[in-house]
């Protein structure tokens, strides 16, 4: 727990914010019923607001899609002080806020949802069910023996919010669990490992499944070195963000056979026509499902309410970037 001396939390709770835009309706009148310390106006991403709009807004709640003429035009806001995004990263965002502007991300809002998908794309990789699905397709009845998420061993790559959610669901399955985080740490779980420790930890594991943020320490951090440090056979699960991972790399050990992979995210997004992962073998992929699902609407309007809330009373956000 970070612990601030009052001078500094005050600073940062007093930010004047009195008018924030958000991106739809039904939003709008959701919050404006629960936060009447603030006012709100519609700034459609399709639409482009009254001069007026720009310029006394002072907070902006951006769109949930991941490209947004929204966020392209921050910098035309005189009075911008905060911007608040639906998503756990913030990738799209970096360059764009201008200087002196609060980020803040949707931490923890997607984390049920990206897990229990992340767990769903490695029991289908292993249990075969997009081969099933395929041959069902064509009438073809495949009866084999697949292997269990079930006593693997379990390296998770991240351990924000997400990886902590892994972390917890994946203990119903009988797995051995290893957490590598972005720096080393203990907590009552015990020890938790560092980045520098990956390649290290690869060689009797089992999956491998990725939550990391893509920042400028994280690019392509999962290389060749890294993949080829895996075992035969082993699995490659990603619900984070594709840029973590050389693709490149990635298709060489999907089409040599050694390694499988299952992941919600690419780089770029979505994957041109003809990129050699479209036609990987032992390759599952879904079109960046992880947040967007029947779980997200209810939980980001409790956290934009909380944090629209702390505005409106004077308290410290949370989720600064």
């Amino acid at each position: 727990m970070i612990v601030l001396s009052e001078k500094r939390e005050k600073a940062m709770a007093d930010l004047g914010i009195r008018v924030v835009s958000v991106p739809d309706r039904a939003l709008k009148a959701y919050l404006e019923e629960r936060c009447p310390a603030i006012d709100f106006v519609l700034w459609d991403d399709d639409a482009e607001p009254s001069v007026r709009d720009l310029s006394v807004i002072d907070a902006v709640i951006t769109p949930y899609a991941h490209s947004s003429r929204t966020v392209e035009r921050l910098a035309s806001l005189p009075r911008l002080k905060l911007v608040q995004t639906q998503s756990t990263g913030v990738d799209n965002l970096l360059g764009r806020v201008p200087p002196g502007v609060l980020l803040c991300s949707a931490r923890g809002v997607h984390a049920a949802s990206t897990a229990e998908l992340a767990i769903g794309l490695a029991i289908a990789s292993l249990r075969g069910i997009d081969v099933a699905a395929r041959n069902m397709s064509r009438g073809i009845w495949q009866e084999e023996r697949r292997l269990t998420l079930t006593d693997r061993k379990v390296a998770l790559l991240g351990y924000g919010s997400i990886g902590q959610e892994l972390h917890r669901k994946l203990a119903a399955f009988d797995v051995e669990t290893i957490r590598i985080g972005q720096t080393a740490r203990r907590d009552e779980h015990g020890d938790i490992h560092g980045i520098g420790d990956l390649v290290g930890l690869l060689s009797d594991t089992d999956i491998l499944m990725s939550s990391l943020p893509l920042t400028p320490a994280t690019a392509h951090l999962v290389n060749w070195a890294v993949l080829s440090a895996m075992k035969d056979g082993a699995l490659f699960v990603n619900v984070g963000r594709g840029g973590v991972v050389d693709q490149d790399a990635l298709a060489v050990e999907l089409y040599s056979g050694r390694l499988s992979a299952a992941v919600d995210v690419t780089d770029p997004e979505p994957l041109p026509e003809g990129h050699p992962l479209w036609s990987a073998p032992n390759f599952l992929l879904t079109p960046h499902l992880g947040g967007n699902s029947s779980a997200f609407l209810p939980r980001i309007r409790r956290f934009l309410a909380e944090q629209m809330t702390r505005i409106g009373d004077g308290r410290p956000v949370v989720n600064q970037m």
